[in-house]
């Protein structure tokens, strides 16, 4: 499945959890009578409580609040025996809750699932409660990539307990992105966002992931556009349009918001200016004018070099090289590829060189960094040998040549020209 690049989901993040309930004595409404109910209109029957003991209760209280400390130890001493052996069905489901939060913050998904299921299976939570933590299952669900489940408990949580929130819909909207169901979460997303007047940002970034997958580029990049003039100093909202509009194709857009940045400071990383340099080399060949396109790339590369903020390795080295090339600085070019020689694990820099050498007529220089490429390995090594063949013609090496052209016969790639260029008059002679 594609994805938009740089754009940054919410999926499997830490949620911000906390136990959602203290314990209430059998009888006990005085707490409940001046609390506004959360879900006063829920289909659900109010079950009736079961906890009759003032020392459960104490017990209970305490490793809820050590849960929410983030004490493990001491809120499993304490829940677990209240969870295998509480006379109280309710003691047991608060404790099997609290337990489910240590599980989930200690990075056991699967365990608090199980646990906070076997929460909501018992019976005899408040409606309160229990409709907390059915929507914090979907959450759950969430974090551990079962989207349908996420979906499905959402709805019945929303179904059940006759309560609509946006945070709701945006959940599930992730849920429906990451299905790929990128009209149903366009509209969850949507939903939610009309429900408040203060949406999160990662709704945005769902709601436009989901119209560039979908093939709405249009609205992903007006989005996006509006999300960076809001947030103008904010590098994300950069990134977030930047990308946009490079899938909508929109190569003098996105090369004009980087510029702006760049001109006020902005780009501070060596990926900032690596992005702008391949920016500007993907218009240039989409445009069929790529000098003064491959011009500017070259001159952001050498200011992030000059800057210490790209640094030199042989990537950054051949894509200044490629830049140079495609702009007609064959000298510049010449240079790069050589830079970028000693620092590169294969051989390509050593072609192009050697390519840029052949064309200067200084074959044995030449001769000599192919085969070193070859060597190291390149990935069209018939090319290779081509080149190595033509360099050894330059020094009137007819035995090298022959020799080189032999090789590439071999690769399918340039098989037939290798063969045709054995067979010719000159070469029988």
């Amino acid at each position: 499945m594609k994805r938009v690049p740089l754009i940054k989901m919410l999926a499997g993040s830490a949620l911000a959890l906390a136990v959602v309930s203290t314990p209430v004595i059998a009888g006990d409404s005085s707490s409940k009578d001046k609390k506004e109910a959360l879900y006063p209109n829920a289909t659900r029957k109010e079950p009736k409580l079961d906890l009759t003991s003032e020392k459960d209760q104490k017990a209970i209280n305490e490793g809820l609040d050590a849960v929410n400390n983030q004490d493990k130890e001491k809120a499993t001493q304490i829940l677990q025996p209240i969870a295998d052996s509480s006379k109280s069905k309710y003691a047991q489901a608060l404790a099997l809750q609290g337990l489910a939060n240590v599980h989930y913050n200690d990075g056991d998904v699967k365990g608090a699932i199980d646990l906070l299921k076997k929460a909501l299976d018992n019976g005899t939570m408040p409606n309160d409660t229990f409709f907390q933590l059915e929507y914090m299952l979907a959450q759950f669900y969430l974090a551990d990539e079962q989207y349908q489940l996420t979906i499905d408990t959402v709805e019945k949580w929303r179904t059940e307990g006759k309560k609509e929130t946006a945070d709701s819909y945006a959940l599930e909207g992730n849920a429906y992105y990451r299905l790929q169901k990128y009209p149903e979460a366009i509209a969850a997303v949507k939903k939610a966002q009309s429900m408040t007047d203060k949406p999160s940002d990662s709704w945005n970034q769902i709601l436009m992931a989901s119209y560039s997958e979908s093939g709405q580029t249009d609205q992903a990049a007006q989005m996006a556009q509006q999300q960076l003039a809001s947030n103008p100093n904010d590098p994300n909202a950069l990134n977030n349009a930047v990308a946009v509009l490079m899938q909508a194709q929109k190569y003098p857009e996105a090369i004009s918001l980087m510029e702006k940045a760049r001109a006020n400071g902005q780009l501070k990383t060596e990926k900032d200016y690596v992005n702008l340099a391949k920016l500007y080399l993907v218009s240039g060949q989409n445009s069929g004018d790529q000098k003064e396109p491959a011009t500017k790339a070259a001159a952001v590369l050498q200011e992030g070099f000059s800057k210490g903020i790209v640094t030199q390795t042989a990537d950054n080295y051949e894509l200044l090289g490629a830049a140079n090339y495609m702009s007609d600085n064959t000298s510049g070019a010449l240079a790069a590829y050589q830079k970028a020689v000693p620092l590169a694990k294969n051989g390509e820099a050593n072609i192009r060189a050697g390519q840029l050498l052949i064309q200067d007529s200084k074959y044995s220089e030449a001769k000599s960094l192919i085969q070193q490429g070859i060597d190291k390995g390149v990935q069209h090594k018939g090319t290779a040998y081509m080149l190595l063949a033509e360099a050894c013609r330059g020094l009137k090496d007819k035995a090298g040549a022959i020799a080189a052209m032999e090789k590439a016969a071999q690769d399918p790639e340039t098989s037939a020209k290798a063969k045709a260029w054995l067979k010719s008059p000159t070469v029988s002679k």
